[in-house]
């Protein structure tokens, strides 16, 4: 008797469990099944609400292009069209049923939806911007992982982690014609409603941490409103206002593609191109698009600052580009970390560079501190980089620049004292490309224009030279002598160009190209002559195993701009 009940007890909870996995199944089902919809037969809408030849992708397709031309693509990634031609080969659109049957293999808490509206964004994205994608997945190993930390802390879907590609394109600077800014594109209200900072040398809503925590507490918050998140997308598109218009001019319908009509334009496009933004991140090999993976690796570190400084400062100490300071810290306005005891603020740099900055600390607060702090405060503000009108030319002195081997006008407009943005503007350049030999057109300040003609005679190190102290103008003289050094200690004669790197063991002199070293040379010192466009990275990379912080250390340099060409440097073979 007892056996029996126990069977029957044991067939009981079979059962439930049988039931319970057929309800688990069901509803797993129903969430990764596909709402096929055909947007001019929806009902309760008449014929004439559908346009057939709407352009709801040009928005997002101009978004995809700004991001290519940021300076940080155009520096990390070294765009190079035979390298992505194998994008562009799949030049046909797939059938409905491929494109439903994928979508459907994907286990989305985000409903993902199919219909024409949503294959013209698929299209959009794998047959006309291939290359824009390539490089967005190579971008999303920097971004996603902050994205993703932030909406595990919220609990959130993952697939959100994919509206910056359509908000932004993955650009940090990316500003919208209605004033939106940064990854997510936030607008200032809403900005300041989730605490992030917007003053006149902070924008938060471009700090890509700062700002993903908050897009993240504000998705929280439209769920709890919506509890749909083709909704929720929407309302973060075009504001809660505008959704809630459209659901009560549609009866009270609270279906996205109900209300689809009554949404304005862009945002009828925002769910379909964030479903066909999730389609082309999860398929892009069906495509034939391969993740384009920068030229150095996006490996970051994260310092505090507690007090003022100027992104040159940094930049003509330890020797990092301007422009890439910039990229990599997008919520500084003008070029100011406006730090204090009482608040801090935060840095990032270059891991491989955050040695070096912090062993030279001191030297770079100290570097030109008065001219960029007099009297320890910001003044000046109005000479931003981020003020998008050129500077007026009237009144000053035009000078000819010609552009040498290994320039970039990052230094030169430090050399002149000119801005980026300027420099672009009077040469009409077409995404900041410069190539030796080039004549630039220069307006330096009324009087000084003699002084600066002579910066193209001196050597790249007498140009560097020139950053630590304030141009003199008295005389022709002290123009030449600025021109010249004064001895041959000051300016070493420069070496002969060799094809290869000239490297001398302590027993004998040997050349070779940077390949590996053989097991009897590990553990030697060599001496390498620097040649003309040599920095201490580009050195570093001809012997495996060693950085430029070891040669920097090994020679007592601490400054990385000092480099002169026919300086000799000892390095220590690693591998």
């Amino acid at each position: 008797m007892r056996i029996l009940k126990l069977t029957v007890i044991l067939l009981i909870i079979a059962g439930a469990n049988a039931f319970a996995a057929g309800i688990m199944k069901e509803n797993l089902r129903k969430a990764c099944s596909i709402q096929v919809t055909s947007l001019d037969t929806i009902s309760g809408y008449e014929k004439h609400y559908y346009i057939p030849d709407e352009n709801l992708n040009k928005y997002f397709s101009d978004k995809l292009d700004s991001m290519l031309s940021s300076w940080y693509v155009q520096n990390a990634f070294l765009l190079d069209s035979t390298e992505l031609a194998e994008a562009d080969t799949l030049k046909q659109t797939l059938s409905d049923s491929v494109y439903i049957q994928r979508l459907q293999s994907m286990q989305s808490a985000v409903s993902l939806s199919y219909n024409n509206t949503v294959k013209n964004f698929i299209t959009m994205y794998t047959v006309r911007k291939p290359k824009q994608v390539a490089v967005m997945l190579g971008l999303a190993n920097y971004y996603f992982p902050l994205f993703e930390e932030a909406l595990a802390k919220y609990g959130l879907p993952m697939e959100l982690k994919y509206l910056p590609i359509i908000e932004s394109a993955l650009n940090p600077g990316a500003n919208s014609v209605a004033s939106a800014v940064g990854l997510w594109q936030f607008m200032y209200s809403t900005g300041k409603m989730y605490k992030l900072e917007i003053s006149t040398f902070v924008d938060e809503r471009r700090d890509p941490i700062k700002a993903t925590e908050a897009a993240v507490k504000y998705l929280r918050d439209l769920y709890a409103i919506y509890k749909d998140w083709h909704l929720v997308i929407a309302a973060y598109n075009c504001g809660p206002g505008n959704v809630n218009k459209a659901i009560k001019r549609s009866g009270n319908a609270r279906d996205y593609w109900k209300i689809y009509y009554r949404l304005p334009k862009e945002t009828r496009g925002y769910v379909p191109a964030f479903i066909a933004a999730n389609y082309v991140m999860n398929f892009y090999q069906s495509h034939n698009i391969f993740p384009k993976s920068p030229d150095f690796p996006i490996i970051t570190d994260t310092l505090m600052v507690n007090q003022y400084l100027h992104f040159n400062q940094i930049s003509e100490v330890i020797g990092i580009p301007v422009d890439q300071i910039r990229s990599l810290n997008p919520q500084y306005r003008r070029d100011i970390i406006p730090a204090s005891k009482e608040k801090s603020y935060s840095l990032v740099l270059p891991q491989e560079e955050i040695s070096a900055y912090l062993e030279n600390e001191t030297i770079i607060h100290q570097h030109r501190r008065t001219e960029f702090f007099p009297n320890n405060e910001i003044v000046n503000p109005q000479n931003s980089y981020a003020s998008h009108s050129p500077s007026d030319v009237k009144g000053r002195d035009k000078v000819i620049y010609t552009v040498k081997s290994g320039d970039n006008l990052g230094l030169i407009s430090a050399w002149f004292r000119v801005r980026t943005s300027d420099l672009s503007y009077w040469n009409k350049l077409r995404k900041n490309f410069i190539k030796a030999g080039q004549k630039l057109t220069i307006y330096v300040p009324e009087g000084q224009g003699e002084y600066y003609s002579n910066v193209s005679k001196m050597s790249r190190a007498d140009k560097q030279k020139s950053l630590n102290k304030k141009p003199t103008y008295a005389s022709p003289q002290n123009l030449a002598t600025t021109a010249k050094p004064k001895s041959a200690e000051a300016a070493p004669k420069a070496a002969p160009e060799v094809n290869k790197t000239q490297v001398q063991s302590q027993d004998s002199k040997v050349e070779k190209s940077g390949e590996k070293a053989s097991d009897d040379t590990v553990g030697k010192y060599v001496y390498y002559t620097v040649r003309k466009g040599d920095n201490f990275w580009s050195i570093a990379k001809k012997f495996p195993g060693v950085s430029n912080h070891d040669i920097m250390k090994l020679n007592n340099i601490k400054v990385a701009t000092s480099l002169k060409v026919g300086q000799i440097l000892k390095i220590l073979l690693k591998a």
